[in-house]
């Protein structure tokens, strides 16, 4: 099996995690930081919105089974690509929606999936490409955050169940909990 790797930050990674978690085809996805000139951040030093760091999500997956410009698609599906440095209540450089290319095919592609969202969105994406920089896990209490803590916590229960329906409704083939149905 193949695996590639894909980073994307789309606001709390929180609240993208569980949508990327659920596809056909990935392998895991961890959340952190990238993009930020600071090593080895902490969540506190991040949220301060000084570092340049994004909360970014690293997905691991199998692109015979998902490939990266359907991940991207499903990126901005997910998500609000017209919010300039924030995503609902969060608010800060910290929360851009930005992709962050592994290779130059990856840049290549993610050029033509904010083509493809400017053409949805109204030319209103500001979606930017960023160089790949180093990444930096969040601290382990952040991982896989929907399926303990997060399903107690409000802000979450406010904003995740409405990202995971768009993903069942929309890409109803490519996710795992649809399969696990049948």
């Amino acid at each position: 099996m193949a695996e590639e790797i894909a980073v994307l930050a789309g606001g709390c990674f929180w609240c993208i995690e569980p949508v990327f978690r659920d596809l056909i085809g990935v392998e895991t996805v961890e959340s952190g930081y990238t993009g930020g000139t600071l090593g080895n951040p902490t969540y506190k030093q991040v949220c301060g919105g000084d570092t340049g760091h994004a909360e970014a999500i690293r997905v691991t997956f199998d692109p015979d089974q998902l490939s990266y410009d359907d991940l991207l698609d499903i990126f901005f599906a997910t998500h609000d690509p017209t919010q300039l440095n924030r995503q609902g209540n969060d608010v800060g450089t910290q929360y851009r929606s930005a992709i962050f290319p592994q290779n130059d095919e990856q840049e290549r592609k993610a050029r033509g999936a904010i083509d493809r969202a400017n053409a949805e969105n109204g030319g209103r994406v500001v979606t930017t490409v960023e160089p790949k920089g180093e990444w930096w896990p969040a601290e382990d209490y952040h991982q896989d955050y929907w399926a303990g803590e997060g399903q107690r916590n409000p802000y979450c229960i406010a904003h995740i169940p409405p990202k995971l329906q768009k993903l069942r409704k929309s890409f109803q083939a490519r996710v795992k909990s649809a399969t696990a149905n049948v």
